[in-house]
């Protein structure tokens, strides 16, 4: 009789608690302690230098040989099912990132929202779905958030309770630790295909045309500067991947990010990526410095994951001294207050520079803003394509070129909708023409594509 078939049945009228977060029941907590006893003994029974590099097969009979020779010093009995499963888990601690493995190599997982050990959400298809997937407790989660951020050379720790980092396979990860999080260390992954998204996905899935297509393409030739602009989740890194796709293949890319997630196929790249302080508050590096740097470093393009904070100036001078084609992507809920967002971030660099004059900067630097939603049904759509024409007066002008009009839902929530052009041909066509890019004069005629 297996370990688990030892643990005492239920009381008759005892009920199972139901729910989110429910807790495990006697008999999981039971496998646990055993998880928790095996695992500690294996460390100091196993080469675990040897195990990182070894193969599946190696890897599993080494870890059944060991588990056995310990079950049978314990005088413990499983079933064969139970032995499997303590072999999988077990496998997933030492080497992986434990019950959460299992959700990373789910394809159809885009995020895992952790809220405390015994809580756990994902994102299927564009919605939340509570997982079957727990830790064991906080100190478990704590374990696997250590290993994370330690993995790219980041602590974290109630000095520091927050963190930003990443996975080997470039998923952005975050995650906040007690005193700040009161119900316990909450952790954010958001996963990215380990195939990268090309353009014609984005046709299939719907968020663009191959009208659209074809102007994103020689716009990026062409090295227009280009600011992505969305809410969290609308797919703005997905995005500006497709983007970086277009680049060829013989220019130099330098890229910033506070932590790498892009994905870009071309073979001459830089990335560059910022620091946090240590404990004595010393040796942080913004992306600021990175972008300053950058400049120095003889790039063709420059591409900022995200504009946060005081590097939008930089950003905007590097736009306008002679590094064209550079992409960028920031937080806003349209392209008029993506502008405002720049704004925004341009004083906080702590000059005095007059409104008008940064005003005349963005519509100087930027040539054009693509705005990206989320919609109900979760699928994510480019929602317009909006062309910065100049200045008039001290406001900045817009006109929009391509543009989603939502129609409404189907019988089963699904979003209804077109695209369609505004019939205004852009002021950056003879710029695409000079590059020998000559797109047809129908894609700009009014109508829906």
């Amino acid at each position: 009789m297996g370990i688990m078939a030892r643990i005492r049945e239920r009381t008759p009228g005892e009920r199972t608690p139901v729910g989110p977060g429910r807790p495990p029941d006697q008999k999981e907590n039971t496998f646990n302690e055993i998880k928790a006893r095996i695992h500690f003994r294996l460390l100091n029974l196993l080469d675990l230098s040897r195990l990182a590099g070894a193969e599946e097969s190696v890897l599993q009979e080494d870890l059944r040989r060991g588990i056995d020779i310990i079950l049978t010093e314990e005088n413990l009995a499983l079933t064969m099912p139970e032995k499997e499963r303590l072999v999988k888990e077990i496998r997933d601690e030492l080497l992986g990132y434990g019950p959460l493995e299992p959700l990373l190599h789910d394809h159809n997982v885009g995020d895992i929202l952790v809220n405390g050990y015994n809580q756990i959400y994902v994102e299927r298809q564009g919605k939340l779905m509570l997982s079957h997937v727990r830790f064991t407790d906080n100190g478990h989660l704590m374990k696997i958030i250590e290993k994370i951020a330690s993995g790219v050379g980041r602590r974290v720790d109630e000095s520091c309770p927050m963190v930003d980092a990443r996975l080997p396979d470039g998923s952005r990860v975050n995650a906040i630790i007690p005193p700040l999080a009161l119900d316990g260390p909450s952790l954010s992954i958001r996963k990215f295909a380990k195939d990268p998204i090309k353009a014609h996905h984005l046709i299939e899935f719907g968020a663009i045309t191959p009208e659209i297509n074809q102007v994103l393409e020689g716009m990026v030739t062409a090295r227009l500067n280009i600011l992505i602009s969305g809410g969290t989740g609308t797919g703005k890194t997905t995005f500006l991947n497709v983007l970086s796709s277009f680049i060829p293949n013989d220019e130099r890319i330098v890229t910033i990010e506070d932590s790498a997630e892009l994905q870009l196929q071309q073979e001459h790249i830089v990335r560059l990526e910022t620091r946090p302080p240590n404990l004595e508050g010393l040796g942080e590096i913004t992306q600021r410095d990175l972008v300053r740097n950058a400049l120095r470093m003889r790039p063709d393009r420059i591409i900022l994951g995200e504009v946060r904070q005081g590097e939008a100036l930089d950003m905007l001078q590097a736009m306008n001294t002679g590094h064209d084609g550079s992409l960028a992507t920031v937080h806003a809920n349209s392209p008029r207050d993506a502008l405002t967002r720049l704004e925004t971030m341009v004083s906080m660099a702590g000059l005095n520079i007059p409104d008008k004059a940064i005003r005349q900067q963005i519509a100087s630097a930027i040539d054009v803003v693509i705005q990206l939603a989320r919609l109900s049904d979760g699928s994510r759509k480019m929602m317009g394509l909006h062309e910065i024409v100049g200045m008039e007066g001290d406001v900045i002008t817009m006109q929009e070129i391509f543009a989603y009009r939502l129609m409404g839902l189907t019988e089963d929530r699904k979003v209804r909708g077109k695209f369609v052009t505004s019939g205004i041909r852009p002021k950056f066509m003879p710029r695409l023409e000079a590059m020998g890019i000559h797109l047809p004069a129908h894609l700009f005629k009014e109508s829906a594509l």
